[in-house]
């Protein structure tokens, strides 16, 4: 039980931590004029991806 709430923590936090980084990325000058929702939709895809490559990495370093 206590492996489910450090893993589910650990994601959260890198979730809100990648969400901090990326907002460091100009996206506006990539995507195309009113393609908005595309635009909302890969950046929060690239976020969810990004959290969880980081939070399994650092869940590795924990397990191993």
């Amino acid at each position: 039980m206590i492996r489910f709430y450090l893993e589910t923590a650990v994601y959260i936090m890198c979730l809100v931590l990648s969400f901090y980084g990326m907002s460091a990325v100009n996206f506006e000058k990539m995507i195309k004029a009113n393609h908005v929702w595309q635009a909302q939709l890969l950046y929060a895809l690239l976020v969810m991806a990004l959290a969880y490559l980081t939070g399994s990495f650092i869940l590795s370093f924990i397990y191993s």
